[in-house]
């Protein structure tokens, strides 16, 4: 069945019908990632935006059980080519039969360099995938024109709290979009996990005496959280240590009177160069952003920029000026991607008073 991707700047994109053939208006977005496929479609992150994959072939090692959340969650998936017969040990599916399952529309056969280039040159934009032949693009365009991804948040976060069991350190993870390998990464390292619900009070997680707070990742436009960022401020003042992650790591800038701003295209996939500015060492990272706080508006009273993006010099981390916290805008936990940032979970053990 024929697809099309219909851009806001009036683009559109022939191609081929994959999973659901319902329509679908979202953000589009790319990702560059070369694997990694199952945890991009998995990762809470992406809700509310479509995901090209830059990579030509996508599906070669079908489902896995690599997967960082209970289901996927883009609204949509653009590939160049989509593998139908998948050829791995650990295969228990193809992407095709994952897409239909959990009614996620997509388009395969389109030139995905000619679309990344457009969202490179243009910036990020909303777009439609159809198999309608018949479209009318000036009945779409304020569709369009109109979308936004909203309190994603809200979506995805879990619905009650839970517990990962440990002998170490007791660390609060607040759910904006948790990938799963956070929470595994500090139980891994002997923490108990317990995972909040992101509109979860600050007393209700502070009276449970963690010995430190994780914030994570999570999807849409960190400005879009005004009552979690109420609540981050009080966690801020606790003066337990804090390690948040991404859209965690935005919120708590928010919190303490910085300022963000949505990215051109953003930061997507496994190979993105982030530079330690207290070692000079520079580290390859997963990432998976649209929005970058202003270290401009930065009081260095309450916290100085600790990383940097070494392609655009943007922020990749803050350090809190006399506190125990610390901030990343990059994915140490990976998943897809590079673990060489993966010591952070240690420093982050060593502040709550553990052994790294």
């Amino acid at each position: 069945m024929k697809a099309f991707l219909i851009l806001e700047d009036g683009t559109v994109f022939e191609g081929t019908s994959i999973g659901s053939t319902r329509e679908v208006v979202s953000e589009i977005v790319f990702n560059t990632s070369m694997t990694g496929y199952l945890e991009v479609l998995t990762d809470p992150s992406y809700a509310g935006q479509a995901v090209c994959m830059t990579y030509p072939l996508i599906g070669n090692y079908g489902i896995t059980p690599d997967m960082e959340s209970g289901k996927p969650w883009p609204d949509g998936f653009i590939v160049r080519e989509l593998s139908r017969i998948p050829s791995n040990f650990r295969c228990e599916g193809t992407i095709q039969d994952f897409l239909v399952e959990h009614d996620i529309p997509g388009i395969a056969g389109i030139d995905t360099r000619a679309l990344t280039k457009i969202l490179r040159e243009k910036g990020t934009m909303n777009g439609m995938i159809t198999t309608n032949e018949n479209y009318n693009f000036d009945e779409i365009a304020p569709k369009l024109k109109a979308y936004v991804t909203g309190d994603v948040v809200s979506k995805v976060t879990c619905s009650e709290k839970k517990v990962l069991p440990g002998n170490g350190k007791k660390v609060a993870l607040l759910d904006f979009g948790a990938k799963k390998n956070i929470a595994k990464s500090l139980n891994d390292r002997g923490c108990e996990v317990t995972i909040f619900p992101a509109h979860t009070k600050a007393e209700d997680i502070l009276k449970t005496n963690p010995d430190g707070i994780m914030l994570s990742n999570g999807p849409g436009d960190p400005k879009d959280c005004g009552p979690i960022i109420e609540e981050i401020k009080k966690l801020y003042n606790s003066d337990t240590p804090i390690f948040a992650i991404c859209l965690g790591h935005q919120l708590m800038a928010l919190a303490n009177g910085a300022d963000t701003h949505k990215m051109k295209y953003g930061h997507r996939g496994g190979n993105h160069p982030v530079k330690d500015l207290e070692t000079g060492r520079v580290y390859i990272s997963s990432q998976n952003h649209g929005y970058v706080v202003d270290t401009d508006k930065l009081d260095p009273k309450v916290a100085t920029p600790a990383f940097v993006n070494v392609n655009d010099g943007t922020n990749e981390g803050l350090k809190y000026t006399g506190k125990n916290i610390f901030t990343v805008q990059f994915h140490p936990e990976a998943c897809p991607g590079p673990q060489d940032s993966g010591y952070l979970f240690d420093r982050f053990i060593k502040m709550m008073g553990g052994e790294q």
